[in-house]
Formats: C-alpha cells, sequence, structure tokens
C-alpha cells in the first residue's frame, strides 16, 4: 500500500489522467446500459460531465492529501530541529 501511495505522490498528473480516462469509460457503459436510446454525443456529453465532477473530488482529495503530508512532514522536522533538554545538575 505504501509503495502505491508513494507512486500516486510521485506521478500526480499521470495517476489522474488515468483516473479520469476509466472515469470517461466507466460513464460510458454507465449511460449505455442505463438508456441504450440515447444519441451518442449525449452519452459522450454525459460521460465528460461525470468526468468532470470525479475528477473534481479526486483533486480536492488529493489537495487535502498533499496538505497533510506536508504538515507531517513539516512536524517531524521540527521535531528533529528541537535540541535535547540539558540534563538538570543539582
Amino acid at each position: 500500500m505504501e509503495s502505491i501511495k508513494s507512486w500516486v505522490l510521485e506521478n500526480k498528473l499521470a495517476s489522474l489522467g488515468t483516473f479520469w480516462a476509466s472515469a470517461i469509460g466507466a460513464s460510458l457503459v454507465y449511460t449505455r446500459a442505463k438508456s441504450p436510446y440515447n444519441k451518442t454525443s449525449v452519452r459522450l456529453i454525459h460521460a465528460r460531465m461525470h468526468a468532470q465532477a470525479l475528477t473534481l473530488a479526486v483533486l480536492s482529495g488529493a489537495a487535502v492529501l498533499h496538505y497533510y503530508d506536508q504538515n507531517k512532514q513539516t512536524q517531524s522536522e521540527e521535531e528533529r530541529n528541537i535540541a535535547p533538554a540539558a540534563p538538570l545538575l543539582n
């Protein structure tokens, strides 16, 4: 699971494009099964709208993930930079 997360973090645009293309395909299959009498152009328009909505949701999720990842890295760097407390001499 960690390897998938690291690959997605390194290849954000490629993973987003792959998700968008698969959302278009899935939406086309769904609209064809649901209403087979619609024109192909109407199905393409609906598929594009569905894919755009899903892509916006994934982009929002990626922004949240990026925010928390950066916040976690900043906290770990701050913890490493804090000097250990000097021992008390009695």
